[in-house]
């Protein structure tokens, strides 16, 4: 069983109250500021800092609340693991941007789960920078993501390759193109994703790359999922840079059409990304298999 004093830091940090923390975990206050100074002493370092009526996490703290949420996913992975291994089964909890989650990988795992192997799997979506935060807490056994990442502890699985493009609606002056100019992007309305997507990251970085600047352009919404900004431009609000692999289908059935962009190459991986204390790296490659059947 785990500390108490993990669970009163983690409280502490969700709440930022001392008080509202005593009450959701039915302990007092001055037992969570005991728990919380136990922990100080035993690490010798400030984990929170007042600010007026803030309680502010600490850098050193930071550091402190990272590591107790791996012991908790850990406890609790353990806990999953000794339960499925009693009833024969795994259980698997998958994250996947928003750009895969819009492909066919939802297809390949509802798939490989139904096909009787044992499997449960869960699958969650974030931005990539959460995901792999969340993957390095143990919080996911591993995460699908738009391009490679390349840190510590980390490795990569490739699935496939994906391209950025020009998606319109069917009835768009630009779809009769075969190809479209960033001076054809310039006159239209643009719907992106966030910044803090990949797909906008590498949007802005190749504009970057021709000298040229995303200020130049007409955006006139940001959005977080891709199917919502699917359905703004099959309703002919704007038209947008999207992976070709979250519009294959609409492509194929006529609902958005998809263009290349002129002496603009926006290309890159699709990546399996998992820690090295990941052991089941043969049920990737049935993952990759099935995907490329599919």
């Amino acid at each position: 069983m785990l500390d108490p004093k993990i669970y009163t830091l983690l409280k502490v940090a969700e709440t930022g109250s001392y008080t509202q923390a005593g009450k959701e975990l039915s302990i007092t206050q001055p037992a969570v500021s005991q728990h919380i100074r136990a922990l100080e002493n035993e690490f010798e370092c400030r984990i929170f800092e007042r600010l007026g009526n803030q309680l502010i996490l600490t850098k050193e703290g930071e550091a402190v609340l990272a590591c107790a949420r791996s012991m908790i996913s850990l406890y609790n992975n353990l806990k999953t693991s000794l339960r499925d291994e009693a009833a024969g089964i795994m259980s698997l909890k998958i994250g996947v941007t928003h750009t895969v989650e819009s492909n066919r990988l939802s297809e390949v795992f509802a798939k490989y789960a139904s096909a009787g192997n044992g499997i449960n799997i869960k699958l969650l979506t974030g931005t990539q920078t959460k995901l792999i935060q969340r993957l390095k807490n143990y919080e996911l056994d591993f995460a699908l993501i738009d391009g490679r990442i390349n840190e510590p502890g980390l490795k990569n699985m490739q699935l496939d390759t994906d391209s950025l493009i020009l998606v319109t609606s069917a009835d768009h002056p630009l779809a009769k193109k075969s190809a479209v100019s960033l001076d054809d992007i310039k006159k239209e309305k643009l719907i992106l994703r966030l910044p803090d997507s990949s797909t906008a990251n590498l949007f802005a970085a190749t504009l970057e790359s021709n000298n040229m600047s995303l200020n130049e352009f007409n955006v006139i919404l940001e959005v977080d999922n891709v199917a919502t900004i699917k359905d703004l431009v099959r309703h002919e609000y704007g038209v947008s840079i999207l992976a070709k692999s979250a519009c294959l289908d609409d492509i194929r059935k006529k609902r958005l059409i998809g263009l290349p962009i002129e002496n603009l190459s926006m290309i890159r991986e699709i990546n399996f990304v998992y820690t090295e204390s990941f052991k089941h790296t043969d049920l990737l490659q049935e993952f990759v298999k099935l995907y490329n059947e599919i």
